[in-house]
């Protein structure tokens, strides 16, 4: 890695300027004495988590035993510091330790994680900690300066890097496995144009797309269904990319990439869609977002929204906002409402894809694992296991339940031009 790129991620992991990094302890040689205070605060933050079914192994080799009959994997916990930053914080402290190698996990990672999740209480009961701290773990609001250097921390850390297990039109959101034995490339295919039948888009339309990563979305529209984009995103790199794409296949009369943020769009669209970029917004943002879709859609308009989500709104977990999607925060259906209600649009259809996005990071774990050593070198250790980790709690995530995958198609009230059955999305 440049001496650059390391600075820049050095910066970014340590939240810059606005984000102090955790404090850690020095890491001391292992066999220190464990004392009964200490394996008494884990034991209760073992209950205030559910009591998951792991076993954990102290670095003087004691071991507190899961209470289920079997383990679903051997959480080490190398040093007292670590100990103390996980019992300080569980879900900030679990991961910048794992990152650190202060805690190693033995056996599989996504299990492990799973098991955390699905023990979790379902109800608000002792989680008064977790309350104190979420203003300060909580995303601050995401003006566009802000959003700029948000989506650059994550975005903007190198094209080369998620060609190594992305597929290979580079779609970093869910794809559609409308058969599970599917491989991602195909499933990702499929996820577009199960996109664009949602839409309804007929050739000549004009579309508006809203953060639009690597370009894949709008030319497919462009390509397969004789609509003209206007595509919008913040990102340096993904829009260096999106446009060269557009050169190569011919389409830059009929797509157009744009470097700039969705409050700045103009114009009026047939149809608007967002696949992927609502998780970055912010909810105090939504009416923004509302008022930029109800300007730039015909009276005739429809659209498509496709985000991350989850049955209750809820900050992000503080580890992924500190060091992979800083100013992130997967919506619940009530907060994707505000988009909607004030501006007189009307929900169509509301489908949970979330298993789909379980098996999409499947696939994406597997290629990952497959260039670690390629990763290695172009980054560090640490981001190695910083992107492992993502990778895995994500996967757990989504098969847990503890987030979701909500695509919901709207149009302006009193519309009637909408399909009289679902019969249109299977019939490709």
């Amino acid at each position: 890695m440049s001496q650059e790129r390391t600075q820049a991620y050095a910066k970014a992991m340590s939240g810059g300027a606005e984000c102090a990094p955790l404090e850690l302890e020095s890491r001391p040689a292992l066999g220190g004495k464990v004392f009964s205070a200490e394996k008494l605060l884990l034991v209760r933050m073992m209950e205030s988590l559910g009591n998951p079914p792991l076993d954990l192994v102290l670095w003087d080799g004691q071991e507190i035993e899961s209470r289920r009959k079997s383990a679903a994997a051997r959480v080490l916990i190398r040093d007292r510091g670590a100990l103390l930053n996980l019992i300080a914080n569980p879900e900030l402290g679990f991961g910048e330790m794992y990152t650190a190698e202060r805690i190693e996990v033995q056996g599989n990672l996504v299990d492990c994680i799973e098991a955390i999740y699905r023990a979790l209480p379902r109800s608000d009961r002792g989680q008064i900690g977790k309350k104190l701290l979420a203003p300060f773990n909580g995303p601050l609001r995401n003006t566009q300066p802000r959003a700029r250097r948000n989506s650059h921390h994550h975005y903007d850390i190198g094209n080369d890097f998620y060609k190594l297990w992305l597929d290979r039109d580079m779609v970093y959101t869910s794809a559609y496995f409308s058969n599970p034995t599917m491989g991602l490339e195909e499933a990702q295919a499929a996820k577009l144009d199960y996109v664009c039948r949602k839409l309804r888009l007929a050739p000549g339309e004009t579309v508006l797309e809203t953060g639009c990563g690597w370009g894949a979305l709008a030319l497919h529209m462009a390509k397969h269904y004789g609509v003209t984009v206007k595509a919008y995103n913040i990102s340096k790199e993904q829009i260096a990319y999106a446009r060269e794409r557009a050169r190569a296949e011919g389409l830059e009369g009929r797509v157009q990439f744009i470097e700039d943020d969705y409050r700045n769009v103009g114009g009026v669209f047939d149809a608007f869609v967002a696949v992927g970029m609502l998780e970055h917004v912010g909810a105090d943002q939504y009416q923004a977002l509302g008022v930029v879709i109800d300007r730039s859609l015909s009276s005739a308009g429809r659209g498509l929204i496709h985000s991350i989500g989850r049955d209750r709104p809820g900050p992000t977990t503080p580890w992924i906002e500190r060091n992979i999607f800083p100013g992130g925060c997967p919506p619940s259906l009530s907060q994707m409402m505000q988009i909607f209600e004030p501006f007189g649009f009307s929900v169509l259809d509301v489908e949970n894809l979330r298993l789909h996005y379980a098996k999409t990071l499947e696939h994406w774990s597997q290629r990952y694992e497959a260039n670690v050593g390629r990763v290695a070198q172009m980054f560090d250790p640490a981001f190695v296991r910083t992107w492992r980790l993502y990778l895995a709690g994500s996967l757990a995530a989504f098969r847990s339940g503890d987030m979701q995958l909500f695509q919901v198609s709207f149009a302006r009230t009193g519309h009637n031009r909408i399909p009289w059955t679902r019969q249109y999305l299977y019939s490709p």
